[in-house]
């Protein structure tokens, strides 16, 4: 039975840390009925991972994106701007446009207002009283 030692795989994966995570992960694998692709010799599931790693049956770029694959919650999808341009554009078209100030049966739009409107909308607002319920 040949022994795997941490110096046999470090030059494979730079990083002790990083080999670390891969041989664990690989080992969970394993012992969920991953294929083994190196001989077991009655060896345990870290034991064969860190050969595998060691043997570069397995490449580690390919177990590290594995693992991030394997811990991440929400996967982003990429959707084409193409289609978010087209809904903005038909939002657009079936929502009211009305200007602020028009007087009865003209169209009021409430999505362009001034700054100075703003303002004197801001200024016309009265602070709630205060209370001592509390």
């Amino acid at each position: 039975m040949a022994r795997v030692t941490v110096e046999d795989c470090i030059d494979k994966v730079d990083n002790r840390f990083d080999l670390v995570l891969l041989a664990g992960h690989r080992a969970r694998q394993i012992s969920q009925g991953g294929q083994i692709t190196v001989d077991r010799d009655n060896d345990k599931n870290p034991v064969v991972a860190l050969r595998e790693i060691a043997d570069e049956t397995l490449s580690p770029g390919d177990l590290k994106e594995d693992l991030i694959h394997s811990l991440q919650k929400h996967v982003e999808v990429d959707e084409p701007e193409a289609e978010a341009s087209e809904q903005v554009e038909r939002d657009e078209i079936a929502a009211p446009v009305v200007e602020l100030g028009a007087e009865e049966g003209d169209q009021v739009s409430f999505d362009r207002m001034s700054e100075e409107d703003l303002l004197a909308g801001i200024e016309g607002l009265v602070p709630p009283e205060k209370s001592d319920d509390f």
